[in-house]
């Protein structure tokens, strides 16, 4: 049997090696923009000269070879499902595709809002290793970048910028950076931090129009402040949508992404999609139909190379997760953190500088739902732990001393955040008397044996 995975992100090289480690079945592994598949998530650190391009592949090259994993570097423009064959675009000088099953990972693009200008020359998003090359391209002799959009992408690509001396500025349409995911205090932080590294950052600012010069290429964008600001880049980070424009006059059933259940199958027999352009009919509670994140992507290669083999699972996320950088504050969030309370949920909060702790509970219960860090870092399997056994706060609070890993020499914060809590609360918590990884293992035990 022939399975043919569109799309070598880290959902579909995932989907290949598990497929190879449960069958001898026949791999292709397509993708027009590398035939070595990367990790995403490192292009910054390339630009930035901390890496270079092998540094972030996520095999070596004999590892495909060793694993039978055909690479097929050319762009797909059509899918005829009948005759289960992919069409590659003339200038890939490719011949049809003949596969027995298909797995669809072919990611997302930035967005674009039909901003005039948005096609001029010098305006990108950051999202393929040509995006890369073409902010490589712009950065010589740039007097100024500038970035619209408020995500994760936007910080990213400011930090570039920064990194080689060259001025941005920020445009973000909300009041505060990233407010509908971050609470009031911890966006707060992000905006601090944004500025104290010298960044131009604009709230309350649209992008309004990018204006050309001669050659067309782009000169300045007009803010919705009318304010026209110079600059010789415009990074578009507005977010992501699935990558299915190309499928849409095709029997496949797409909403925003493709329409999968919860075995990750499309309505048409055979065809399977995962990642970013996947998007759940059922998502499962607490969770989004699609998701652009780079384990859950991972995680769903690795069901669907299950099912593919013949052992039907269930995709099932379980506990939220996720992680950034902000410049030099690091992110981390378990489970639910909302930006505002209705009265079932509550949090305790405490900040020092560039460092802070959400614990998010429920008032009645006192079971923690969510863990928020900025600037520290805590232990996955520890917090996961808590949350899944549905541990009290006091019990977290007790425990902290076992979840907490920040380097050695660094201030200890979870002592502060208990004392804290003590002080505002009129409480007597008492952290564990174990500490480093005796304390994680301890409490990790006890934890899992309730479960």
């Amino acid at each position: 049997m022939h399975i043919a995975i569109l799309g070598n992100g880290i959902s579909g090289v995932t989907a290949a090696r598990f497929i190879r480690k449960h069958s001898q079945h026949d791999i292709t592994l397509i993708s027009g923009e590398t035939a070595n598949p990367f990790s995403r998530t490192a292009l910054m650190y390339i630009y930035m000269g901390h890496l270079r391009l092998q540094d972030t592949e996520l095999y070596e090259p004999h590892f495909y070879e060793e694993n039978r994993i055909r690479r097929v570097q050319g762009w797909v423009e059509s899918i005829d499902f009948d005759e289960r064959k992919l069409h590659f675009t003339p200038l890939s000088k490719r011949n049809p595709l003949s596969y027995d099953r298909l797995i669809l990972a072919t990611g997302s693009q930035p967005n674009r809002f039909g901003w005039p200008g948005e096609n001029l020359k010098g305006v990108h998003g950051m999202y393929t290793l040509q995006d890369l090359q073409a902010i490589e391209d712009s950065s010589e002799d740039l007097e100024r970048a500038l970035i619209v959009g408020g995500g994760l992408i936007g910080v990213e690509m400011a930090e570039m910028f920064h990194s080689r001396d060259i001025p941005v500025t920020f445009l973000v349409r909300e009041p505060s950076y990233w407010n509908m995911v971050l609470p009031p205090e911890e966006s707060q932080m992000v905006n601090e931090e944004i500025l104290e590294h010298g960044i131009d950052l604009q709230m309350d600012t649209e992008l309004k129009e990018i204006l050309p010069n001669e050659n067309g290429h782009c000169r300045a964008v007009l803010s919705s402040k009318d304010e026209e600001i110079p600059c010789g880049f415009v990074g578009l980070t507005a977010g992501v949508h699935p990558n299915v424009a190309f499928l849409r006059e095709s029997p496949l059933e797409i909403e925003k992404g493709i329409v999968v259940d919860e075995y990750l199958r499309t309505n048409i027999e055979d065809v399977y999609a995962i990642g970013d352009c996947a998007q759940l009919d059922n998502p499962p509670t607490g969770r989004r139909p699609i998701e652009a994140v780079w384990y859950v992507g991972k995680m769903m290669g690795e069901t669907v190379a299950h099912t593919i083999c013949d052992k039907p699972t269930r995709y099932d996320p379980q506990l939220w997760f996720n992680s950034a950088k902000f410049f030099n504050i690091e992110y981390q969030v378990y489970g639910e953190v909302p930006v505002q309370y209705d009265g079932e949920l509550d949090a305790i909060f405490y900040r020092d500088g560039k460092r802070s702790l959400r614990i998010v509970y429920h008032n009645e219960s006192q079971k923690v739902v969510g863990i928020q860090c900025m600037g520290i870092r805590m232990r996955h399997e520890m917090c996961e732990a808590w949350i899944e056994s549905e541990s009290t706060l006091h019990e977290v609070l007790n425990q902290l001393n076992g979840a907490y890993f920040d380097p050695e020499l660094f201030k200890p914060f979870h002592r502060a955040f208990v004392e804290n809590y003590n002080r505002t609360h009129d409480q007597q918590v008492q952290l564990s008397q174990k500490t480093g990884l005796s304390a994680f293992w301890s409490n990790l035990k006890t934890l899992t044996k309730t479960q």
